[in-house]
């Protein structure tokens, strides 16, 4: 059973936030108090240090640990790709599945040098959303079942869960999310995603004015099932549900961030839990970034997806973790505080 399992519509999912886990001020305190005693001046260690308190907050513990990080990674398929926004077929999305399942993708790579644990979920790959430019992606019924898909994904022995996705389309419908929920132009949010040329780019503002005109009326959740794909609907349920088990969250980069824009829009409180791996080569994603209030850890131009910074930044979080637990105090190693 998850916390969804019993949920029969989206405005149920939305209203979650008043019951989900909050941070644990407390044992951040605690943690606080164990940095102030470090052999380091205040402060020295920057980024560390903060990425420790978070950690400590969610795991309700001074000194939080990483034994087991879960990395999942969604794949679907699109509708809108009858647009001509993609240079690549939507095969692609099934072989690289296969790849990813016989270890031969960046993402394996990563989460064998981070130690992370890597799942991917395919999610009904022969199914493709609606086209958003003439219809609404999924029902509500399709929404909740790939939110609750997401969600049962989630190991319960999880320290830190990251989140990935793959699908042939998805950076459109990601640069469709992010406008509907947060304003602007569709060239505001729109990049080259897996390589289109300058008449694909024309091609995906197009269909990102359409599908945003056509679904004018979705708010809050309701932009799931308007604009969304499988996969994301999925990333949100396993987000909702890592909440549920105080499990701390690493996204990637920018479609996995554009995923999360309905839950910002229904609650900000929803990604409280969360930390980004990195910021994206994709235009939107600073952009996205800013309006959601969330800094990357990591800024190295990639524009992969998959869940590859969310596993690079991995190695960074165990780093602040290794620091944050491993130095001695200033009493223990006989050192002289200020």
């Amino acid at each position: 059973m998850t916390i969804l399992s019993d949920l029969t519509s989206l405005d149920d999912v939305a209203r979650l936030g008043d019951r989900l886990p909050a941070a644990d001020d407390a044992a951040r305190a605690a943690a606080a108090e164990r940095q102030a005693t470090l052999t380091k001046p205040p402060g020295a260690l920057g980024r560390l240090e903060d990425l420790a308190l978070f950690m400590a907050s969610w795991q309700q513990r001074a000194r939080p640990e990483i034994g087991q990080a879960q990395a999942l990674v969604f794949a679907g398929n699109h509708g809108i790709c009858a647009q001509g926004v993609n240079p690549f077929p939507q095969e692609v999305t099934a072989q690289m599945v296969a790849n990813f399942e016989h270890g031969g993708a960046a993402i394996n790579q990563l989460c064998r040098v981070s130690g992370a644990e890597l799942s991917v979920v395919a999610c009904d790959l022969d199914c493709p959303t609606g086209d958003i430019t003439e219809t609404a992606a999924m029902t509500e019924a399709e929404t909740l079942a790939e939110l609750r898909r997401g969600a049962a994904a989630v190991s319960p022995e999880a320290d830190i869960l990251l989140l990935g996705e793959m699908g042939i389309g998805n950076s459109t419908i990601a640069a469709t999310l992010a406008c509907a929920a947060f304003g602007g132009a569709p060239a505001d949010w729109i990049g080259r995603g897996t390589g289109s040329d300058d008449a694909g780019l024309a091609r995906k503002r197009d269909a990102v004015a359409r599908a945003c005109a056509l679904h004018a009326d979705a708010r809050g959740l309701g932009l799931l099932s308007a604009l969304g794909g499988r996969e994301q609907a999925a990333l949100c349920g396993a987000l909702i549900e890592a909440r549920e088990r105080c499990i701390p969250v690493l996204l990637d980069g920018f479609i996995c961030t554009a995923a999360m824009a309905p839950l910002f829009a229904a609650d900000p409180r929803f990604l409280d839990h969360c930390l980004v791996g990195h910021v994206s080569r994709e235009p939107g994603h600073a952009r996205l970034l800013a309006a959601m209030g969330l800094e990357p850890i990591l800024a190295l131009d990639m524009a992969l997806g998959e869940g590859s910074g969310a596993a690079v930044a991995l190695g960074v979080l165990r780093a602040a973790l290794a620091c944050h637990n491993g130095m001695a105090t200033f009493a223990e190693a006989g050192v002289a505080g200020a």
